[in-house]
């Protein structure tokens, strides 16, 4: 390699070096969840050059118009300083990491750290920034040579544009048809070896009231990996028992896993099958708990609901997916759509048709992508003439429009991060601190109760595309108790900040970010079932179950 094309390659603009490191200081700031020293790199890369390419095209674009471009010493002079100043920012944000993750670590209930190894995010993010940095460069290389084809036949502006359209399309091809296909094929084989997986030490149940025990319609080893999690779940009538102080019935679990059918029509109609077969239409409450995308259905959410209804209750599980559910969201969405929306319709339809003063009180459940595909799957113009129970869904993803709506038409007083909508005998939202300071007294529920469990600091829920452009909602007003006060909205920054946030929510202690607490589950189901409470003995015992399991 010549020295020119050596120059070349370590050779920086310097506006674009310059905000690159603005952007790189501000991802260092405090935001949702805290990180470790690579993952910092990795976001702060990222940052440098999304601004060094963002500020490089709009460059080339003032350029391209023929606009005046400083040159000479002074412009040299000028650039240096622009670069040296960038490189102090960039020091002295490096020095203060540290302080800003201990300070979301602090929130948490976390140790801090002495340090968040500022040399391995310096290291990490000049990686990740050379190699986006060079892919842009070679973008813009695509751009030119296709321009000086086309500058042959077209006036050169046009040349540009049907340039920058093709580098485009090009790239595009390169990444979503080769590479991303390539990654998701093998993601796939991965996570669908593991959800066939069959432990030594989980063999088939012998209740025949399980899914997949004697006499079941479902085989054991389709349930797949979290199926057969759920069904065996250590907790029975007898521990139930133990821990309230009254009898108590051996808690109903269906699950039917993506091996059970081969189509979620077919899946929905096995499950309805199964839980007529067992007498779920008999127990007091049934509960459709709509599976995450891996299929996991949480156990924190499932225990103390198992406890407060003294074990009179079936629960039905039915998965769409073994993918996590960032990765379903992307891919087979609508695929978890039909699903709880066929297995809402054939239970609905089968629990309408019983005589209404013996039929189940009929809930809702789902976490995550569960709680938004739970939402989608019941039809208000289906069930108007026979509506469900309630429903109960926890950390909702930012995509659910239901979710989107409730928040916007909130009440004017009330913070993004725990709305209070309407007179509160609908829809209610709770998070860690409901069960210590309840929100204003609230008329009593009516017919139909939906309660939201949300965390402020959850990425999940409060990611947004519009983080590029616009401040937040829910960074208005006073910050909650677990989100640092020096979170800052920054253009393109807080995106990148948030996304990473969305990423790595379940990284955080139980009760914080998106992974959500049995007893803030224990609140919600409290307040939505309206039984009496707990006593102070079963509490503590309760409790103590829930620090045993680590829920």
């Amino acid at each position: 390699m010549s020295k020119a094309a050596l120059s070349s390659l370590f050779h920086l603009s310097a506006p674009a070096a310059f905000a690159g490191a603005l952007a790189f200081s501000a991802a260092l700031t405090p935001s949702l969840v805290p990180r470790s020293g690579m993952l910092q790199g990795g976001l702060a890369g990222l940052a440098f050059a999304a601004a060094y390419l963002l500020v490089v095209l709009l460059l080339l674009i003032w350029q391209t118009l023929g606009l005046p471009v400083p040159r000479g010493r002074g412009a040299e002079r000028a650039g240096a300083s622009l670069k040296a100043l960038g490189a102090v920012v960039m020091v002295a944000a490096l020095a203060q990491a540290s302080a800003w993750q201990n300070e979301i670590r602090l929130l948490m209930e976390l140790e801090p750290v002495e340090t968040v190894r500022p040399l391995t995010i310096a290291l990490t993010a000049a990686v990740l920034a050379f190699v986006l940095i060079w892919l842009g460069r070679l973008f813009r290389l695509a751009v030119g040579v296709i321009e000086r084809r086309l500058s042959r036949h077209l006036p050169p502006r046009l040349a540009f544009v049907t340039g920058l359209i093709g580098a485009v399309f090009v790239f595009n091809l390169l990444g979503n048809d080769v590479l991303l296909s390539r990654i998701y094929t093998a993601l796939d084989k991965s996570y669908a070896l593991i959800d066939r997986a069959l432990p030594e030490d989980q063999p088939p149940p012998l209740d025949g009231l399980r899914s997949g025990g004697p006499g079941s319609l479902l085989s054991w080893g389709d349930l797949g990996a979290e199926g057969r999690n759920r069904v065996a779940d250590p907790l029975d009538a007898a521990t139930i028992a133990e821990i309230t102080g009254a009898p108590a019935l051996e808690p109903l679990r269906l699950y039917v896993g993506l091996g059970s059918a081969s189509t979620p029509e077919e899946r929905a109609d096995l499950a309805l099958r199964e839980a007529i077969r067992i007498g779920a239409f008999e127990r007091r409450r049934l509960v459709l708990a709509t599976p995450t995308g891996t299929g996991w259905v949480d156990p924190a959410a499932m225990v103390p609901l198992e406890v407060v209804t003294g074990g009179d209750v079936a629960t039905v599980s039915v998965q769409y997916s073994y993918l996590p559910s960032w990765l379903s969201l992307l891919t087979v969405q609508s695929y978890g759509v039909q699903t709880a929306q066929a297995t809402f319709s054939a239970f609905h339809r089968y629990w309408q048709s019983l005589p209404e003063d013996s039929r189940p009180e009929l809930w809702l459940f789902g976490l995550s992508l569960g709680a938004l595909h739970s939402d989608l799957s019941a039809d208000l113009y289906d069930v108007i003439a026979a509506p469900y129970t309630g429903a109960f869904r926890a950390g909702p993803p930012f995509a659910g429009q239901s979710w989107q709506h409730l928040t916007a038409d909130r009440a004017p007083e009330s913070p993004a991060w725990r709305p209070l909508y309407g007179d509160g005998r609908v829809v209610r939202f709770i998070n860690q601190t409901s069960g210590s300071t309840p929100p204003p007294a609230a008329p009593d529920w009516g017919p139909v109760r939906i309660l939201y469990l949300q965390y402020p600091s959850d990425g999940i829920t409060f990611f947004s595309p519009s983080l590029l452009w616009r401040r937040p909602a829910w960074l208005s007003g006073p910050a909650p108790h677990d989100v640092s006060p020096n979170l800052r909205w920054l253009p393109l920054v807080t995106f990148f900040q948030v996304g990473f946030d969305l990423l790595t929510a379940t990284t955080t202690p139980a009760g914080y970010g998106h992974v959500y607490a049995a007893r803030d589950y224990l609140y919600g189901w409290q307040s939505l079932l309206n039984d009496p409470p707990l006593s102070t003995e079963a509490m503590a015992r309760l409790n103590a179950l829930f620090h045993a399991r680590n829920l």
